[in-house]
């Protein structure tokens, strides 16, 4: 056999091969760097060239997670306050809102704000560039700790003077599209609720109260029906939401089964809507006329998932980010001849001024979670007091509705007033 020899010109005899089974790949390949790697007869218990790429692998690891500490801890926060449930404003919190005092208020309650948390670490890192740069210039410059032929990191500020009517115009294009996207779902919902509203008072208005048992009881479920799809279609639109809690006080659990087992919820009760309608004992023009309000509800569901699906066009969002970094990066060079050690400072203005109305842009481009979606509840809470209220008119029947609503306040049954103008509505049309 022929002897082969590596570069360190350490012969190995090929003959002799099996008597250095036990030595670990990377050995081996110390003295046949001819063999392929196939040939290598590796010792799981003694595979030290894996051993050091493990090591390697969890180095870069523990290196990447020391990194992400303040980023990953900063969207912790935020994501959870996205999830925050928020309120409509009262006649209290508006004068709280116009208050001389809001200024003093809202900086105060800065360092709770998820805004300024999910500015730490853009702002931390580029602080720091900024300390660094100072620092080298210092060293170069003033402390001398530098060989003359460091260069100083300095430039003329003609191309910001330039370009900065170009990153003005890009955050103000960014926001604006992102509060267009904003009152696009504000309008949406709102029309989804007014939509509902409608529909269920015209199926009050529309079904004979003085029909069958079975009737009434398809009406029922079909008022259910309606006071569900609201909350189906915010659970659909929010991340996290819990349909199973919002929708068990709402419905049957058999129809809850069927539309938790559902792949599109909302749209499940729009079927059960349109099926109940059909079963109905109604008029073709009344059925028709409800019927016809099933298109506002697809509508909502419509614009409320392309809102969801299809974001700012993503080239704009990554040239607006682009751009914002690159800025930063080169501002203390850009600064450093008119302000020395204080372009640590005006960095940090800068990227918590800029990278702030960028980000308020980023919140509200997904209008949802922003909305007031729970406070709309109140509604399906009136119209559970609705279908109660219609329950005890039942005994009523025959009584004329001016009659029959002060027969029940005389039985000790109150009403609400708001079901008595449905109700008389209903008689007139009736």
């Amino acid at each position: 056999m022929k002897e082969v020899s590596n570069i360190y010109n350490c012969p190995f005899n090929l003959s002799s091969f099996s008597h250095y089974t036990s030595m670990s790949s990377r050995v081996l390949r110390i003295y046949s760097p001819l063999l392929p790697p196939s040939k290598f007869i590796t010792n799981p218990k003694n595979n030290i060239c894996s051993s050091l790429k493990s090591q390697n692998k969890e180095t870069v690891i523990s290196l990447s997670s020391i990194l992400r500490v303040i980023p990953d801890w900063a969207d912790g926060i935020k994501e959870e306050r996205m999830q925050k449930k928020r309120s409509l404003y009262n006649h209290e919190d508006w004068v709280q809102h116009r208050s001389s005092l809001r200024h003093v208020r809202h900086f105060m309650s800065s360092l709770s704000s998820r805004v300024v948390l999910s500015l730490i670490p853009p702002v931390i890192a580029f602080t720091s560039v900024a300390a660094v740069v100072a620092t080298y210039n210092s060293a170069v410059s003033t402390w001398h700790l530098l060989p003359d032929f460091f260069p100083i990191l300095r430039a003329s500020p003609l191309p910001y003077q330039l370009t900065a009517p170009a990153l003005a115009l890009l955050l103000v294009f960014r926001t604006e599209a992102s509060y267009s996207r904003f009152e696009e779902g504000r309008k949406a919902w709102t029309k989804v609720i007014a939509g509902t509203s409608e529909f269920a008072r015209q199926v009050i208005a529309s079904v004979d109260r003085r029909e069958d048992d079975t009737n009434t009881a398809i009406k029922n479920a079909l008022m259910q029906y309606i006071m569900a799809f609201p909350v189906s279609l915010k659970c659909h639109v929010i991340y996290g939401s819990d349909f199973l809690k919002d929708l068990q006080h709402l419905l049957d659990e058999d129809d809850l089964a069927v539309i938790l087992g559902a792949p599109h919820r909302p749209r499940c009760i729009i079927e059960f809507i349109s099926q109940s309608l059909q079963l109905l004992h109604l008029e073709e023009s009344k059925r028709t006329v409800l019927e016809s309000k099933l298109s506002c509800l697809h509508e909502g569901i419509g614009i409320c998932e392309q809102l969801m699906g299809i974001p700012i066009p993503l080239s704009y969002t990554r040239l607006t980010s682009r751009f914002l970094v690159l800025w930063h990066l080169t501002l203390p060079i850009i600064l450093w001849d008119d302000c020395n050690w204080i372009v640590v400072p005006a960095t940090f203005i800068s990227a918590a001024s800029l990278f702030c109305i960028e980000e308020v842009g980023v919140l509200i481009e997904e209008p949802f979670p922003m909305l007031a979606l729970d406070e709309h509840e109140t509604f399906y809470d009136w119209s559970a007091q609705l279908l109660r209220d219609i329950e005890k008119m039942h005994v009523l029947c025959g009584e004329g509705a001016l009659m029959g609503f002060f027969n029940m306040l005389k039985r000790g049954i109150y009403p609400d007033v708001r079901f008595f103008l449905v109700y008389l509505l209903a008689a007139m049309m009736g």
